[in-house]
């Protein structure tokens, strides 16, 4: 399953099944029941097919205004963190690294913050400047992270992760500082911080649309690069590549795609360290396969994920960042375990 040419695209037809599947669902379910069949069937209503649409005017507007955005924004923030993640792991050649734990989640959280906080006298403004400022915290996070991890503790798998945790309690705890600086913001604030997709429909995809494709663009571009550092360094450069700079790109680029996500998302964690892993196990080690498979598959998990989030306890709505964190925690334990036995 891992070798050929094959194997890859069979997985990523099987993830683009997986995301429509998911979306589907996703879409479907609530409250008011709507089907896999009368959604169908209203999409393309909005096309010139001539179909018409089964739905009222009030499911077509619970379906377009509130269910496809939110499962809309699901899928590309499940596929910016997954990618994200598994393009960490690659360019720093460690399998625990992940938005999360390298500080970019934190360090975005914080830019974020900032200017949820301080930049309320600029009217409309602030809303765009969130990414932007996201995208400059992600980047101070993950290059605190990496240099406190590869200065202090030798650059190993270990250190780089007690690193990221520190660098982001260190971010997290400035970020509760700047919280309470702005009082009025507190509860709007926190309810971001642990995680949804249903905020601002439309607005939101509109928001992060350029950055998020953008970020994967720049990634799935590099997959090959990240094979050709998989090699070592020395390796790399006789093969004419330039390792500084690809690293620069691509951790740009991550950083950019963790920024988009969690500027409307809030924290989601552990979606970039699950989703890679297994697409990895499915489809090899090459990160030309990994990432594009990813992709897909991110975007169906998050999708998931949130319908789990908006169904377990309803009507009430439980925060998606706390279903990953149930999720994902028992997986990073065993992942923690798998690579120190690798290692001793």
């Amino acid at each position: 399953m891992k070798g050929g040419v094959g194997a890859p695209v069979g997985w990523a037809a099987a993830g683009a099944v997986a995301l429509v599947a998911a979306c589907l669902l996703g879409i479907s379910a609530g409250a008011a029941s709507l089907s896999a069949a009368d959604i169908v069937r209203h999409l393309l209503g909005l096309l010139p097919f001539g179909v018409e649409s089964p739905l009222t005017e009030r499911q077509a507007a619970l379906l377009v205004e509130l269910r496809l955005p939110r499962v809309v924004m699901g899928a590309i923030v499940g596929a910016l963190l997954a990618t994200a993640g598994g393009a960490y792991q690659g360019v720093f050649r460690n399998p625990l690294a992940d938005p999360f734990l390298l500080g970019a989640a934190a360090g975005a959280g914080l830019g974020a913050t900032l200017v949820m906080v301080f930049g309320q006298g600029l009217g409309d403004s602030p809303r765009a400047l969130v990414p932007v400022a996201a995208f400059v915290g992600a980047l101070l996070g993950v290059a605190a992270a990496y240099l406190l991890g590869s200065t202090a503790g030798g650059g190993g798998t270990a250190s780089l992760v007690l690193a990221g945790v520190a660098v982001s309690s260190f971010l997290s705890a400035a970020q509760t500082l700047v919280q309470q600086m702005g009082v009025d913001q507190l509860q709007r604030i926190y309810a971001w911080l642990l995680g949804g997709l249903g905020r601002d429909g439309w607005n939101d995809v509109r928001l992060i649309a350029p950055y998020a494709v953008v970020g994967l663009a720049v990634l799935l571009l590099c997959g090959y690069l990240l094979d050709m550092l998989a090699l070592g360094d020395d390796k790399a450069v006789s093969l004419g590549l330039n390792p500084a700079a690809v690293r620069i790109v691509v951790i740009g680029a991550a950083s950019l795609a963790t920024a988009a996500a969690v500027s409307v998302s809030g924290l989601i964690g552990f979606v970039g360290i699950v989703v890679p892993h297994v697409v990895r196990r499915l489809v090899g080690s090459s990160y030309r396969a990994i990432l594009p498979v990813t992709v897909l598959f991110g975007g169906a998990f998050l999708v998931l994920v949130d319908i789990v989030a908006r169904t377990l306890v309803s009507p009430a709505e439980l925060p998606i960042g706390v279903v990953t964190a149930f999720l994902g925690a028992p997986f990073f334990v065993l992942i923690l375990r798998t690579t120190r036995h690798r290692s001793t």
